[in-house]
């Protein structure tokens, strides 16, 4: 019996997704639930397993974008396992399988001259000569290169697609050194995440505000109590857990910024599912934490380094990229100061922590060395002003340098559940 393998839905809004890596080869033997390949949707890279165990035939080539539903592979289910050769003593142990299959490897592997494409025959210039089609003048026009600097490959010398698509512009007139050049196809996270960001800019109204943070407190706490709580936890004190919790009790002041636009209404939540940017393999990630304001800082912490360790085997799924009403980005440990982070439509906020550095402060008139943290609050000026968004901003300040009162209200312990 021929199996037919077909996409299955990644998700609710993923029409196709992309063969980023077979894992195995044609006419391989599969076991069961073995995983076969890797695809890429436009959220994240997901493994595909073998339905059923049988010799497997490949449908679909490496970087092939195909639909959810199609066919990418077949699998006979009728072939039996090939037998493993256990026997190891003597020259003429068993090896005749190994060697066929060597000889076999080699001459698939040997090149067919006759396979190769005859070169184009020079043809004499004409009035076609250079002269781009449509499609590609449209992509010339874009890439604002002149189709005098092309070599058109198709007939009487016409500049065809793909000889835009291939195009590069001048690098101007080489000195000496190495100028090479590589090309290699961007994966469909990546494309997806570009075409998100681009979107961002084109369809909101997106401003932001900035503010600065003395993150003298946190650094007391956690010097006092991240080694106990570990132990306890297992998951360290860090700083998310903080910023997280500033950020709940901000969007409880400001609903607004806990809002999203649909159509000609605003969509507000009585939740808050915190995004947090992750740096993985693939790309950029964006995990969802659930109810955040349900969590503690242990609940918080866990959850991060749960979310954040699948993110980075490749192991998140499309559910877990799912929704959010808020985004929380740390441009900060890759060495970040200062950035205007992009908001993550639909969402309407977005706050981008950066790194800390020891700065001159004045305190009660006098200059002080205080561990300063610059913060940014990018917002869709549509649908929050500039009153709700500074005062969010303050109110994330405020929480993160008195913790103590505002976070832990004034009961260090039991908010750390020590």
């Amino acid at each position: 019996m021929i199996l037919e393998m077909k996409v299955p839905s990644p998700g609710e809004s993923i029409t196709e997704v992309e063969i980023a890596e077979w894992l195995v080869e044609d006419g391989d033997y599969v076991e069961k639930d073995q995983a076969i390949a890797e695809v890429d949707s436009d959220k994240a890279t997901l493994e595909l397993p073998a339905e059923a165990s049988g010799t497997i035939t490949l449908k679909a080539e490496e970087g092939d974008a195909v639909a959810v539903g199609a066919v990418v592979c077949l699998i006979d289910t009728e072939a039996t396992a090939p037998e493993t050769d256990t026997y190891s003593g003597g020259d003429e142990g068993g090896n005749s399988d190994d060697v066929a299959s060597e000889m076999k490897k080699k001459h698939e592997s040997t090149p067919n001259t006759t396979d190769h494409k005859k070169a184009p025959a020079p043809t004499d210039k004409t009035y076609a000569s250079g002269t781009p089609s449509p499609a590609a003048k449209k992509i010339l026009d874009e890439k604002g290169i002149s189709a005098t600097s092309v070599s058109g490959t198709g007939r009487d010398g016409r500049i065809t697609k793909d000889d835009a698509v291939n195009a590069v512009p001048s690098m101007g007139t080489p000195t000496g050194g190495n100028r090479g050049t590589s090309r290699s196809k961007m994966s469909m996270l990546r494309r997806k995440v570009a075409e998100r960001l681009v979107e961002a800019k084109n369809t909101t109204a997106m401003l932001t505000t900035f503010n600065e943070v003395d993150m003298s407190p946190i650094f007391e706490l956690r010097k006092q109590y991240k080694e106990d709580f570990k132990a306890k936890h297992g998951v360290s004190l860090g700083f998310m857990s903080f910023f997280t919790l500033a950020v709940v009790r901000a969007l409880k002041l400001y609903p607004a910024v806990n809002s999203m636009i649909d159509g000609k209404e605003m969509l507000s939540y009585d939740f808050v599912d915190i995004s947090i940017a992750v740096s993985g393999p693939k790309g950029l990630m964006v995990p969802v934490i659930r109810n955040a304001e349900n969590l503690s800082f242990r609940g918080v912490e866990s959850e991060v380094k749960r979310l954040a360790i699948r993110a980075r085997d490749g192991q998140i799924t499309v559910d877990e990229m799912t929704g959010g009403t808020f985004t929380i980005s740390n441009g900060g440990v890759f060495g970040s100061m200062l950035s205007t982070p992009i908001i993550n439509p639909p969402q309407s906020g977005i706050l981008g922590m950066h790194n800390i550095v020891e700065r001159p402060v004045a305190i009660d008139g006098k200059v002080e060395i205080r561990p300063i943290m610059y913060v940014a609050l990018s917002y869709d000026h549509r649908i929050i002003d500039g009153k709700e968004s500074v005062g969010f901003l303050v109110a994330v300040k405020e929480a993160l340098e008195n913790p103590t009162e505002l976070l832990m209200n004034n009961d260090v312990k039991k908010a750390l559940e020590m």
